[in-house]
């Protein structure tokens, strides 16, 4: 047994690369192990920014001997055919063998495939191992990179170290020959380092200021950077994706406390630190009372002999040359107010169908008024009537002004946060100010959702806008595919509405708003069309709708009635498959929490339930009841009840005056369901879903007994029909609920 290295050595390897790139080498290796019958009794692997490392312990010498066989074609077959299985199997006509196989002589071939030595392997490995590697971005260099066929990697390999035991493992690729040298740190260490073995290879290499482990690296950035901050005075702002990168830029990290001008701390906080993490790699600090302190922690790549003094003079220069620049961007936009900000957004283009961001933005207030407009909607307003009213339409048409200021231009991350900075300083209300700040969150699974009844009207308002223009111009996700995050959008509606207790039914202004879309682009009457629009009641039914798309459409090339009746289809079409996506999302959303998908199915399937604080209500009543006794009896006989109207026509199911005396039981379910029916309507109107289930279980115990005693397909036609829409009315009755087909079990 010995123990295997492998280097491979190159210019810098970005850092946010190097922990796929561990994970794909020992992919990969292990993979070429496999295909050889190896297998290491470990394997470790390492990156710096100068290589990619592995060590696998314990490989044999060599592969075991491997016998296989293969059946071929019976005796006395073509020998067309016998030729051609010796062929394939690398064996001659006399090196088969004759077995019976059921009865027939049958040819067999014996491969005996002798061991290999391991460094043979693993010399055609390594090539194999380089030309595969999956980086995200790679390049050519040199004259070969005139070829497109020449090596491609992260950056130009210059050198590969394989060892096994204490002997080279002998490769070459593109010119780049293994051996027993490599390279030591950049500055500390001149010349080259000869490896012994895969036993010496770290230690060697920290002698010679490299640190292998990237583990290692990673605690001695965590732990300096917060000794830094302490010694100091000062407390480090955790930032583990900061760790990770540092230790990823560094082969000898030495932690070191800078300081800038306390004067920019005037500029919001966030910018700061976005400022010195995206664009220095810098930690930042706080001091005793939380407070951000004019201070950061780089991270050198040497140990210098003035202690780091002349770093960190550097960095400051750099860091101040960056902040001067925010601290402009910042009183330079504050010169402008956000109204006139927001004026230019109708120089960007939200999507060539949807307009601009400026005509987004107007979809999104005039939304967001609707929802706050509501009676019932859920909204626990914090200010009166009409300063809420006026608040959600202010920060409605504000929220994405901030795009076109300097410091969103240069920070990308911090649209809507500084939006929210600047309404504070205009002296915006702060609940204008928050929901500008906030109005884009939630944006992931477990995200804060926002509470702030104006930071959730324009929230919802935004996020419908988006996914009802998509799903208008079907532009839906497909498969893994989601380029505009639609997915994320509806997850984010789902949060805001169950969260905050949002009541609104959404057909139809879904419909409403994908219909006045549609019209925008399609139709070669749009103004008319959309004037017509701006008379009716906000989102109006369908019917409505419909009207006057016809009336508005009078004069125009198709038929007014034609062309109406396309954008209603469209709209209708869109509408239901937006309403699919929600319970799709919703049934995603609703996982963790445990509650089953086929029920919210279930519930969806009656169609015309698009309240989804509502749905979700009578979905937790109904999983409640079904997974009772009660609860899976009745839905045992609901599923029998079904399957025997399943093979009836309506018109053998209607309900009929009965012509003779019902038996018992019949009698039994009858009654029963004249009591229930009442108490379940009224229960659901008065959204009491568990008295709703409670009701349906009174009908448990009729209806076994109805299919205990009764015979439904009687030789009497009148009683047989009967007692099919008798079955007809009980199913009905439990579809007051939910469609129990849908549920599992």
């Amino acid at each position: 047994m010995a123990d295997f290295l492998l280097e491979l050595l190159s210019e810098e390897i970005p850092a946010r690369m190097q922990a796929k790139a561990r994970a794909d080498l020992e992919r990969l290796f292990a993979a070429q192990l496999n295909d050889a019958g190896l297998k290491a009794a470990d394997i470790t692997v390492y990156s710096t920014p100068r290589r990619l490392a592995l060590i696998a312990k314990d490989l044999p010498a060599q592969t075991e001997a491997v016998s296989d066989e293969a059946k071929g074609p019976p005796e006395g077959a073509p020998d067309q055919a016998v030729d051609g299985f010796c062929r394939k199997n690398g064996v001659t006509r006399e090196q088969l063998e004759v077995r019976e196989v059921k009865g027939r002589a049958t040819y067999f071939a014996v491969i005996n495939k002798p061991g290999r030595a391991t460094s043979d392997v693993l010399a055609e490995a390594i090539p194999a191992i380089i030309k595969a590697f999956p980086w995200p971005k790679s390049m050519r260099w040199g004259e070969a990179s005139l070829s497109t066929e020449s090596l491609r990697w992260v950056r130009p390999l210059s050198g590969i170290v394989a060892i096994l035991g204490d002997d080279l493992v002998e490769c070459e690729i593109d010119g780049v020959t293994s051996g027993y040298e490599t390279v030591g740190h950049r500055f500390h260490h001149d010349g080259v380092v000869t490896i012994g073995n895969a036993g010496d290879y770290a230690e060697k290499l920290r002698a010679c200021h490299v640190l292998v482990d990237q583990a290692e690296r990673e605690a001695i950035v965590r732990e300096g950077a917060a000794k830094a901050a302490s010694d100091g005075g000062l407390e480090l702002v955790a930032d583990e994706g900061l760790v990770v990168e540092n230790a990823g830029l560094t082969e000898w990290p030495v932690p070191l406390l800078g300081g800038f001008d306390p004067a920019f701390l005037d500029v919001p906080e966030e910018v700061i630190q976005l400022t010195a993490r995206v664009n220095q790699k810098y930690f930042i600090c706080r001091d005793k009372s939380g407070k951000l302190a004019p201070n950061f922690i780089c991270t050198a790549n040497i140990e210098a002999t003035d202690g780091g003094k002349a770093i960190v003079a550097g960095n400051e220069k750099v860091l101040a040359a960056r902040l001067s620049d925010a601290k402009f961007f910042w009183e330079l936009d504050q010169k402008t107010p956000l109204e006139d900000h927001a004026k230019k957004l109708s120089n960007i283009v939200f999507h060539e169908k949807l307009g601009t961001v400026a005509d987004k933005v107007e979809r999104v207030a005039k939304l967001a008024e609707w929802l706050v407009s509501l009676e019932g909607n859920g909204f626990d307003q914090s200010s009166p009537g009409d300063t809420f009213h006026r608040e959600v339409s202010e920060a409605a048409r504000l929220c994405k002004a901030d795009l076109v200021t300097e410091m969103v231009g240069e920070f990308p991350d911090l649209q809507g946060l500084m939006g929210g900075y600047y309404a504070e300083k205009q002296g915006k209300s702060k609940a204008v100010a928050n929901a500008i700040r906030d109005h884009y969150k939630p944006v992931g699974q477990g995200d804060e959702v926002p509470t702030d009844p104006v930071t959730v009207a324009v929230s919802l308002a935004d996020k419908l806008d988006t996914l009802v223009s998509f799903f208008a111009y079907n532009m839906r996700p497909t498969g893994s595919k989601d380029p505009f995050a639609l997915r994320r959008a509806a997850i984010a509606v789902i949060a805001l509405l169950l969260e905050n207790g949002i009541r609104v039914n959404l057909g139809n202004p879904l419909f409403k708003m994908t219909g006045e879309l549609l019209l925008r682009t399609e139709t070669s009457a749009a103004k008319e069309s959309l004037k017509a629009y701006a008379a009716l009641e906000p989102f109006v039914g369908r019917k409505a709708a419909s009207d006057a798309i016809i009336v508005a459409l009078k004069g125009s090339e198709k038929s007014p009635e034609d062309e109406g009746q396309e954008i209603v289809e469209k709209a209708g079409k869109a509408t239901t498959a937006l309403l699919d996506f929600f319970a799709e999302r919703l049934k995603v959303q609703q996982r963790e929490a445990g509650v089953r998908h086929d029920l919210i199915d279930a519930v969806f399937a009656l169609g015309g339930e698009d309240d989804l604080v509502r749905l979700l209500a009578r979905v937790n009543a109904l999983q409640a009841f079904v997974e009772t006794p009660d609860g899976g009896n009745l839905l045992a006989g609901y599923k029998r009840a079904s399957n025997i109207l399943k093979k009836e026509t309506a018109e053998q199911v209607e309900a009929k005056s009965l012509s003779y005396t019902p038996e018992k039981a019949e009698k039994a379910l009858i009654d029963a369901l004249d009591a229930a029916q009442p108490d379940v309507t009224a229960a659901i109107a008065a959204e009491e879903f568990e008295k709703a289930m409670t009701a349906l279980a009174n009908l448990r115990a009729p209806i076994d007994q109805f299919f205990e005693d009764v015979t439904v397909n009687d030789s009497d036609a009148d009683k047989r029909e009967a007692r099919l829409a008798l079955l007809a009315r009980f199913r009905a009755a439990v579809h007051q609920v939910a469609d129990f087909s849908k549920i599992e079990g």
